[in-house]
């Protein structure tokens, strides 16, 4: 999915950066206060998928003392500051030129401009929407979109696949704002524009960093995996009951797991050690993710045999 997930986010950049270029030239040359939020949104989208990329690439650095069980969860930090960025950059320099506009418009001069480079970003937004769309849905399955972004791990994707979405429908606010400034001899309608893109924006960020938060804290595995590492543990001859089943994310595909194992009394020490050993191997075969496994034994009896020893 790594890999899957940069494509998306190489995709995305190479967009917003010719887009950005594209707006603020633009915005230079009209004077629209929507194309110049669009502009400074392009721009912040290039910079945030430059931070998703260094999270992804420190998340994959091995472990050391200080970070035993390595550095997964930087993917889920940078994402969160991507989140941070959009809201305070993206929206707020949004909002705040909207207003500015609303309080002292001015018409926008050669809107066909405008219009031209607003179709042109529709065209490469929508390419890189459809990148990321198409990557999302090989992870989603049959699982409704909603669904498969609260129960995915790599925010990567669906980071890149809000912030294009995102950024479509600023594009439509902003026609619109420009046509209807236009037709109407209105150019606060500009103004007003650039404001609704900066709130599209705060409303991305705040859903992007509440699922980020989430991440970050440490979130465990479906029940379906539960159920399932439970299924494999208590399939074992060995196993009497099992206790608390423990996990926690530290990154998309490496997974913490405790479990605690009661086992039929009067077992010998190298039975355990053996029921420990299958239980080992059968989970991290049906399960590539589960990186770290902790087993408890629980109320051993020893046998006659190892009271004597």
């Amino acid at each position: 999915m790594a890999s899957g997930s940069k494509g998306v986010i190489y995709a995305a950049m190479a967009g917003n950066c010719a887009i950005a270029v594209t707006k603020f030239v633009a915005a230079a040359l009209t004077g629209s206060s929507a194309m110049l939020s669009e502009g400074v949104h392009s721009l912040v989208d290039t910079g945030n998928g430059l931070l998703l990329l260094y999270g992804l690439k420190s998340s994959t650095a091995p472990p050391d003392e200080q970070h035993p069980f390595g550095r997964g969860k930087e993917l889920y930090f940078w994402t969160l500051i991507v989140a941070i960025l959009i809201f305070a950059l993206g929206g707020g320099i949004s909002i705040y030129e909207g207003i500015l506009h609303i309080q002292h418009p001015e018409p926008v001069s050669n809107p066909t401009l405008n219009y031209i480079v607003l179709a042109l970003s529709m065209l490469f937004e929508g390419a890189a929407w459809y990148v990321a769309l198409r990557e999302f849905r090989k992870v989603k399955g049959t699982m409704g979109y909603i669904e498969a972004i609260r129960a995915s791990k790599d925010p990567s994707t669906f980071t890149v696949l809000f912030e294009d979405t995102a950024a479509i429908l600023g594009l439509v606010v902003a026609m619109v704002g420009i046509f209807l400034g236009q037709l109407l001899n209105m150019p606060v309608l500009d103004g007003a524009a650039s404001v609704v893109i900066g709130v599209i924006l705060g409303l991305v960020a705040v859903f992007l960093a509440y699922e980020s938060k989430g991440l970050l804290v440490g979130e465990g595995v479906s029940k379906a995996v539960q159920q399932d590492i439970r299924r494999i543990a208590e399939a074992d001859a060995a196993i009497a009951r099992l206790g608390r089943l423990l996990t926690m994310h530290f990154g998309p595909h490496e997974i913490l797991l405790t479990i605690e194992i009661h086992f039929e009394p009067l077992l010998s020490a190298d039975a355990v050690a053996a029921a420990i050993d299958r239980i080992d191997r059968a989970i991290r075969a049906a399960h590539p993710d589960v990186k770290h496994i902790f087993l408890e034994a629980q109320s051993l009896v020893p046998t006659v045999h190892d009271n004597q020893a």
